[in-house]
């Protein structure tokens, strides 16, 4: 935004902020929280401390003690955030997703060696685990967790030199203890429960691509919390048609009684929906896009799609009492041009459910795309220099405030809102 446009929101920039700051326990340091959203928002080519101090006429020590070393909690502003946008946005799902943040050197707390999507290839990066608040309309991220590699973990060392040498490198970053190596499916659902039990947020159908989706473990912990899901999922998972049944062999002499128990071989979830067929598939259009054409001027997004009863094969889904896997209902787009599925969802929604709800519920995480243009390009997301866990929380937190600023301008007609 530009100082013209800034000064014209400025009265509702300071409202905003004093609320979403309340649990601030000083006013200069909501004062200074205010400021550094503002800075945030101001247009700029990096959104890191001295360019922001710069473009404010501040100090930029002032601004880096509030990050770094001044005392308040970022967990209870991210809290009043997400409540803003329970009421605000009225979210339909929860978008589970990572990001990485490029780093130079070695000091950053949890850098490491990693995949990192915005290099395209693996690099020195960070690793932010988050959980955004999406519908068609608008979106928040409004929750987020610094991934902590093996590497940066003492206790998953054996040598005690090296995990001597990892404990003063966390001194350094200022991990707390109780930060340890734990999986990003782990981390997503701690999260989860955090907004679900102790922000009360309420339960909200849980979306997520294939990182996640393909993972049995973190599947069957969104089943155990009662959270429905329509995640992105490979084609080569092993499965079963609906119409699979265990059988039992007769026992022959004395041994133990045999337990039914599915005999053949485990098809997959591709092999399962090329059987079905392309003729299965039906037309669907689940929402207007941005792109018009002279084939298509209201810019409608459509494709062909079948929802497929499935019985995903894996060791480690319950079964019931007569050996029977659950039923899951696997989503295939299978566009008309195309020789073979393009892309797979399994949900935990019934077959029977609205085909157009499905495929709108599943396609919901394309919001998280404008999420990141915004948060990265605009709000400086990845824009941090400091090395140290709190202050990478501390910023990805108050980014995370201006982008419901934002989302605020967009969502009031009477007001000029930011590209």
């Amino acid at each position: 935004m530009t100082p013209e446009e800034i000064a014209r929101v400025a009265p509702r920039l300071v409202d905003f902020t004093a609320g979403m700051l309340a649990s601030l326990p000083r006013a200069d340091q909501r004062a200074v929280g205010e400021l550094y959203v503002r800075g945030l928002l101001m247009d700029g080519a990096r959104t890191s401390m001295q360019p922001m101090a710069e473009r404010l006429g501040v100090d930029h020590q002032r601004l880096q003690q509030f990050v770094t070393s001044s005392t308040w909690d970022a967990t209870a502003v991210r809290r009043a955030v997400a409540g803003w946008a329970k009421d605000t946005i009225r979210p339909e799902a929860y978008v589970v997703d990572d990001s990485g943040f490029p780093k130079d050197g070695k000091a950053s707390a949890c850098v490491a060696r990693m995949y990192c999507g915005a290099l395209g290839k693996t690099g020195n990066c960070q690793i932010g685990v988050s959980i955004q608040m999406v519908t068609d309309a608008a979106s928040l991220a409004a929750n987020w967790r610094l991934f902590c590699p093996a590497s940066w973990d003492d206790t998953t060392l054996d040598d005690p030199a090296a995990a001597e040498s990892v404990c003063h490198r966390r001194a350094r970053a200022g991990l707390p203890d109780d930060v340890r190596h734990r999986e990003k499916w782990r981390q997503a659902l701690d999260m989860l429960d955090q907004m679900v039990d102790e922000w009360q947020l309420g339960k909200l159908l849980v979306t997520a691509d294939a990182g996640y989706g393909d993972i049995t473990a973190f599947r069957l912990g969104l089943e155990d919390r009662g959270l429905d899901y329509a995640l992105a999922v490979s084609p080569d998972l092993s499965a079963y048609p609906v119409d699979a049944v265990p059988t039992v062999v007769p026992a022959s002499g004395r041994g133990r009684p045999s337990k039914p128990r599915y005999r053949g071989p485990a098809s997959n979830l591709k092999a399962l929906a090329l059987t079905a067929g392309r003729d299965a598939c039906t037309e669907v259009t689940w929402r207007t896009g941005t792109r018009r054409s002279r084939g298509n001027p209201e810019a409608q997004m459509r494709s062909h799609f079948v929802a497929i009863p499935v019985r995903l094969a894996n060791r480690d889904i319950p079964r019931a009492d007569d050996g029977t896997l659950p039923v899951r209902t696997l989503l295939v787009e299978w566009p008309p041009d195309a020789d073979e599925p393009s892309d797979y969802w399994l949900l935990s929604l019934p077959v029977g459910a609205d085909l157009t709800g499905l495929v709108r519920l599943a396609k919901i995480r394309w919001r998280i795309e404008h999420d990141y243009r915004e948060l990265k390009s605009a709000l400086g997301l990845d824009h941090f220099e400091g090395r140290t866990y709190t202050g990478w929380n501390r910023h990805v937190t108050l980014v995370c405030l201006a982008q419901a600023f934002c989302t605020l301008l967009r969502l009031d007609p009477k007001v000029p809102a930011p590209a």
